[in-house]
């Protein structure tokens, strides 16, 4: 049996390694790197433009992703969201940054809203808000119910093993997003 993706509703290219859940919730441009995860029930919305996801990431069940105007914007200029490499997306994120550089975790039901471009290596802790327009310089954690700030010595570590751990396991119960073949309208999907 083979499901595919509306192309109507979204054009995901995902790149060979990677694993994506089709009972994640997709529209628009997406393009997703190789050894990335993304769970099911992650939603990634590219209404104001493409995102492009780099390699290694892992989006975690109801993360959210979304490119979008803001509210009343009449705007109708592209922006790309481009995603680094080697980032988690925790649980119930909600991640509308205008960048996101590599090696980030956005912790569980944190919130970074549109305006904010996030450095290398930050944290954003659980529960914990980044709305106001701002750059988030390399190596940031913010955290606490006071959202503090301070600057860590070293980058987070990577997920390579849970990466590779989720890679094995997950097309054992899901159906998994194929890479497009040349020429083919849609992704399809892997039944197993």
């Amino acid at each position: 049996m083979t499901k595919q993706l509306d192309p109507s509703v979204c054009n995901v290219n995902v790149a060979p390694g990677a694993t994506v859940c089709l009972e994640g919730d997709f529209v628009g441009e997406i393009t997703i790197g190789a050894r990335t995860v993304v769970h099911p029930k992650a939603r990634i919305i590219a209404e104001a433009g493409p995102i492009i996801i780099g390699d290694g990431n892992l989006i975690e069940e109801q993360a959210q992703i979304i490119n979008r105007r803001p509210a009343g914007s009449e705007d109708s200029r592209q922006h790309t969201l481009i995603i680094g490499h080697s980032n988690v997306f925790e649980v119930d994120c909600l991640v509308e940054a205008d960048s996101v550089g590599d090696n980030n975790v956005f912790e569980a039901k944190c919130r970074v809203g549109r305006g904010v471009a996030v450095g290398r290596g930050c944290v954003v802790g659980s529960l914990c808000s980044v709305t106001c327009p701002q750059e988030l310089a390399d190596n940031s954690v913010v955290y606490g119910s006071d959202h503090l700030r301070r600057q860590q010595q070293e980058r987070p570590p990577a997920q390579a093993l849970q990466l590779e751990f989720l890679n094995k396991v997950l097309p054992n119960y899901h159906y998994i997003v194929k890479p497009k073949k040349k020429g083919s309208p849609a992704a399809e999907i892997i039944t197993s």
